[in-house]
């Protein structure tokens, strides 16, 4: 059985991964004030033209024109599963494109996965069960249910620096960022029941010990730990330098995962984290 992995641009992995494992990813639009990239942008640009406009982007999930277009060469042939992945049904409706599109196309041969994260913790996912289905040549019906245990005990966990994204996105008040900038406190930003959720506030340094300290408590040692950011780099690559005898990492030997368009409109630059799978 070969087996085809479609997905949608919330999703954060590295390009080379995807290219290598001939990975669908649908592109999501970004609008910048009327200004509309179809295509979304390079995370790089998307950024960029945050900082220089001060424009906070709205983007749109993909419609079910293209989930047809992604899943009809491989409609119902029998030497083909495909595995449709996508976004917390929580925090986005594209779940209801790609089945809407399946219906449409009559397919049997699919699968519709609600990751019930986003970003690189649904990047991870894909990782994690591309790896399962290299080594153990399974059937369909095992790898959902491979799929499924996983998606149970995947974690993201972050530290998010401007407060004003989540302030715009209704997850913070105002009064409650402009304390915190003042106070230098860092919202740590978790994913609980599919939908984006505020862990604890916690100043300075202080931020990055809980952090570690959970993934060290939680993580299940089988499976790596993936590093993420926006925008800003060099915060995670310290980040990984300072606690790496903590989190049992080799700093050379990490590939970092950035976040594009689609999670950077809520939290904005300058967020590192880790997901990691639990016990």
């Amino acid at each position: 059985m070969k087996y085809k992995i479609v997905t949608e641009a919330s999703v954060d992995m590295p390009e080379n991964f995807a290219k290598e494992n001939d990975i669908t990813i649908l592109p999501i639009e970004v609008n910048f004030a009327g200004e509309l990239f179809p295509e979304g942008l390079p995370n790089d640009e998307f950024y960029e033209k945050m900082r220089t406009t001060g424009i906070i982007p709205k983007t749109s999930q993909p419609n079910q024109y293209k989930f047809e277009n992604a899943l009809t060469p491989y409609c119902n042939k029998e030497d083909w599963f495909v595995l449709t992945i996508v976004i917390s049904s929580n925090l986005a409706g594209t779940i209801a494109q790609a089945k809407n599109a399946v219906e449409a196309l009559n397919m049997k041969n699919v699968y519709i996965c609600d990751s019930e994260v986003t970003t690189f913790a649904e990047g991870a996912l894909i990782v994690e069960i591309v790896k399962y289905i290299k080594r153990n040549n399974p059937s369909p019906e095992e790898v959902i249910e491979e799929l499924e245990r996983l998606k149970k005990r995947v974690r993201l966990i972050a530290v998010v620096s401007d407060l004003k994204y989540l302030k715009q996105g209704g997850r913070i008040s105002g009064a409650v960022a402009a304390l915190g900038t003042v106070l230098n406190m860092k919202p740590i930003i978790t994913i609980e029941d599919g939908k984006v959720a505020n862990r604890a506030k916690k100043r300075g340094e202080q931020a990055n010990l809980y952090i570690v300290d959970d993934v060290v408590k939680n993580r299940d040692k089988n499976y790596p730990i993936y590093f993420g950011y926006s925008a800003d780099k060099s915060k995670i690559e310290n980040f990984v330098k300072k606690y790496k005898s903590q989190l049992e990492v080799d700093p050379e030997k990490i590939e970092y995962y950035g976040i594009g368009c689609v999670v950077g409109t809520h939290v904005g630059p300058g967020v590192y984290g880790m997901v990691y799978f639990a016990k």
